[in-house]
């Protein structure tokens, strides 16, 4: 009778969290992965290349860590290393080009330079898929307009 009792217990507590399991219908999200993060690199690296723009191209996850960095041959700046991570990061995170909080600091909102451990400048760029922000890359080559040309080069490998 005990066994019958506790496989009858044990047999609602298993539908019971089956039934709550479903019933919570919690949204899914696409997630950014490695095979993806090296095709936008690889894309964004062809346009520096293409340009002769050698630069650092960092790509990074929808909560801003790091998933991939490729520092090409004679990279204009070497600070790259630092900076392209840190425009991705900045892009994840605050789910916006970092060229719009550029902007901000220039124009209308001065008080977004307060962002502390962000990088507000050009070059980082949201990854798109499925309509959500899967991720960012970040480049920093010599300017920003081509910071910018590069990081957009490389989203669009994701459409």
């Amino acid at each position: 009778m005990f066994k019958n009792a506790l496989s009858l217990t044990l047999g609602s507590a298993l539908l019971c969290a089956a039934q709550l399991a479903s019933a919570a219908n919690l949204p899914t999200q696409p997630v950014l992965t490695l095979a993806a993060a090296q095709q936008v690199i690889q894309a964004a690296q062809a346009k520096a290349q293409a340009e002769n723009w050698p630069c650092v191209i960092s790509v990074v996850d929808a909560a801003g860590l790091p998933l991939a960095l490729v520092r090409m041959d004679n990279a204009a700046v070497p600070a790259g290393v630092e900076i392209a991570p840190g425009k991705a990061r900045t892009a994840a995170l605050f789910r916006r080009p970092s060229g719009a909080l550029e902007d901000a600091i220039n124009g209308s909102r001065p008080a977004a330079a307060t962002a502390r451990g962000f990088v507000l400048m050009r070059g980082g760029v949201p990854l798109v898929a499925d309509g959500q922000i899967v991720g960012a890359i970040g480049v920093s080559a010599d300017t920003p307009q081509h910071d910018e040309e590069i990081a957009k080069a490389g989203a669009a490998a994701l459409k």
